[in-house]
């Protein structure tokens, strides 16, 4: 049988109160009725019915993650992210998967499962300003990612330009001159447009040229993709001596021609990638990526989906995550050779 308040009240001697007090984490308990509520919630294996508790605050305890990609690596760790701090929280996560379709984006935005969610943590890629502006419904949103959404709700993403300059910054501190970009997608894309911006200013910084021959558009981020610009980049007769591509995928992708065809990495070619998805780690050739803080993001968001239910944050903040350059083989073998040795990343 379920272990109530009422048998862990009779074990421990006190009200049914006290223990709810302790349980809900009440300040105004002293420290010794604290412990001794905790030894008898802990002898008789009590858990506090969180689906009761949610819905006397008129809650569900459901928060809704709503992301373009769920095979990509970044999305699947950054939900992982999120889950892990909803439930820090006694919140669960309900996961939809948009595809990165502007349909199924309206059709998440506008509410379909509003009577089951508590908030929306949406990454959007195909909604404009004006969709997001006219939501029928008033349930928290929170938006993650790069585009820029002038809107009354919170919005958390890395600079991206400022993380681009980091890894070209890299690039250029190991000696790198003729430095290409993958992934500078075909069509709208703000997060594309932004690294490419990051990519074109470091360069310029640096002295060097940010030749548009060197920079392969594509029209999607995967590993197919990076496959395929390294191929015509190749192909063109440019040898850049390092590549800067959008995203992991992307990299790895690149990185499988590159030894295909005999070229060193990073000897001949240093790569970086973006994201610091998990298979970066354990390739023949580790891979240097931007690395965003997936967990701040994940935390940052749900907390700002539970203080705007809580009524706090009334004003729309941007929220800046941070970042760093994980320094790996992809790269390191140039810095080892007389440049001025590894380097251990910058925080954004």
């Amino acid at each position: 049988m379920r272990v109530s308040l009422k048998d862990v009240a009779a074990h421990a001697g006190v009200s049914i109160k006290t223990v709810s007090n302790v349980v809900n984490d009440y300040q105004h308990v002293t420290p010794a009725m604290r412990a001794r509520v905790q030894r008898s919630i802990d002898a008789l294996g009590y858990r506090p019915n969180l689906t009761a508790r949610h819905l006397r605050k008129g809650r569900t305890g459901i928060i809704a993650l709503a992301l373009p990609e769920l095979g990509n690596p970044y999305f699947a760790e950054l939900a992982a992210a999120v889950i892990d701090s909803a439930a820090e929280h006694d919140y669960i996560v309900l996961l939809d998967h948009t595809g990165g379709r502007r349909e199924q984006e309206l059709l998440v935005s506008q509410g379909f499962r509003a009577r089951v969610i508590d908030g929306l943590i949406l990454s959007p890629i195909e909604l404009e300003t004006e969709d997001l502006r006219d939501r029928a419904e008033n349930v928290p949103l929170v938006l993650l990612g790069e585009r820029a959404y002038d809107l009354p709700c919170d919005h958390i993403a890395i600079d991206n330009v400022a993380a681009a300059r980091a890894a070209v910054r890299h690039l250029v501190a190991v000696g790198c001159r003729e430095v290409a970009f993958l992934g500078a997608r075909r069509g709208r894309s703000e997060p594309a447009q932004l690294r490419v911006r990051g990519w074109r200013e470091e360069l310029a910084a640096a002295g060097l040229a940010a030749d548009d021959g060197l920079v392969a558009a594509t029209d999607g981020w995967g590993h197919a993709d990076g496959e395929a610009a390294m191929i015509r980049l190749l192909d063109s007769g440019r040898r850049p001596d390092a590549v800067f591509a959008y995203n992991d995928p992307m990299a790895i992708g690149a990185m499988r021609v590159l030894h295909a065809r005999g070229v060193r990495v990073p000897e001949d070619i240093a790569v970086v990638g973006f994201d610091d998805v998990v298979e970066g780690r354990f390739g023949a050739v580790s891979l240097t990526s931007v690395s965003p803080d997936k967990a701040a993001i994940g935390r940052l968001a749900v907390e700002s989906v539970l203080a705007r239910l809580g009524g706090g944050a009334v004003e729309p903040r941007r929220i800046r995550a941070g970042y760093r350059l994980a320094v790996r083989e992809s790269t390191l073998g140039r810095a080892g050779e007389g440049r001025g040795g590894p380097v251990t990343g910058t925080d954004g």
